[in-house]
């Protein structure tokens, strides 16, 4: 076919924050799929917190990205060529393709999206992984009943913006935690959050006193440390913490800060809960119909921050680190 396919290789195992150094930016010939087979051009890869436990070797949930490897990415794309009997030239497809320009695949992983339903980079938000993990999260794991308050971390990103907007739709009362007024302004305004914290302005421990003056019912956590600690300290009699993620933690060099005060849980009879969303892969068709027909109501949103080109990967990574993304973080690879 003579085509080249650009690739983001991990260079070697980050030490706190990755650095541009730990990346390293190859080109290979693009081969002719074989039996059983599929072309993919990728169109549009995610950027997730998860990327940062991906690049370390240590025990976790998956096997760590292997140095010299092309980075793990989700992602979606288009069928160029195909050999495999699901799949046929102009397809659209989402998987795990990495952070490369085109991936070959057997399918295992890949399913079917349909443009027509949403644009493609939804489909990697709201209806993609992060809409799974807001939906099954505060659901499954947090189970929040009609008038309790649910409080949720990183409350503008893509999981937890999705997650309080679910509370909302279930007849919740949400506080959601963000960084900076213009996300705060997003969360109330746009999307319907009763109340908004501010983590870099606020002191946090103080502000969920005085917004959840009747106590946390459900605590959707996405950054750990101090602010999961606050969060524990306002619990009410029966609360649920569902342990999403902890962004705070991932670059640390020393030892992960967790809950200092997890008595807290004892006194109110609470649970923590962590939860991860590919235990619920069977599920996933329900989900994506339920978070549609919301967002087909006009009763749930998305919003995109979308990255042009791959060769800006180590820069556009390091946002999601900094809080500098506006919505779920995506490179556009190529054009659609």
């Amino acid at each position: 076919m003579e085509m080249k396919n650009h690739r983001i290789l991990l260079a070697a195992r980050p030490v706190g924050m990755p650095r541009p150094s730990d990346w390293s930016y190859a080109q290979e010939e693009v081969r002719d799929p074989g039996d059983g087979e599929v072309l993919i051009q990728v169109l549009y890869i995610s950027l997730d917190p998860a990327m940062r436990g991906w690049m370390s070797d240590r025990k976790s949930y998956v096997p760590p990205v292997a140095v010299g490897d092309v980075m793990r990415a989700l992602g979606i794309g288009r069928v160029v060529a195909s050999k495999h009997p699901k799949f046929a030239v102009g397809d659209h497809v989402s998987g795990m393709p990495g952070a490369q320009e085109y991936a070959i695949s057997d399918g295992n992983g890949f399913f079917h999206v349909d443009p027509r339903a949403a644009p493609l980079p939804v489909h990697l938000s709201a209806l993609g992984m992060p809409g799974m993990t807001a939906y099954f999260g505060l659901l499954d794991t947090g189970q929040p009943k009609p008038g309790e308050t649910v409080v949720v971390s990183a409350a503008a990103g893509a999981v937890g913006a999705v997650a309080g907007q679910i509370a909302k739709i279930k007849n919740c009362r949400v506080v959601g935690i963000a960084g900076g007024e213009q996300k705060c302004r997003y969360i109330k305004g746009e999307l319907g959050f009763d109340e908004a914290i501010d983590y870099r302005h606020e002191e946090i421990d103080q502000a969920l006193r005085q917004k959840c003056p009747n106590g946390i019912d459900v605590y959707f956590d996405n950054v750990g440390g101090g602010i999961l600690n606050a969060a524990l300290t306002n619990i009410n009699r029966g609360a649920r913490i569902v342990i999403c993620g902890a962004i705070s933690q991932y670059n640390n060099t020393g030892p992960i800060e967790g809950p200092g005060n997890y008595l807290s849980l004892l006194v109110n009879r609470a649970a923590m809960k962590g939860m991860l969303v590919t235990d619920y892969f069977s599920r996933y068709p329900e989900a994506r119909r339920e978070i549609a027909g919301w967002m087909q109501e006009g009763r749930l949103k998305s919003r995109e921050h979308i990255i042009d080109g791959l060769e800006n990967f180590p820069e556009a990574l390091a946002m999601l680190f900094k809080g500098e993304n506006f919505g779920k973080l995506e490179i556009r690879v190529a054009n659609e």
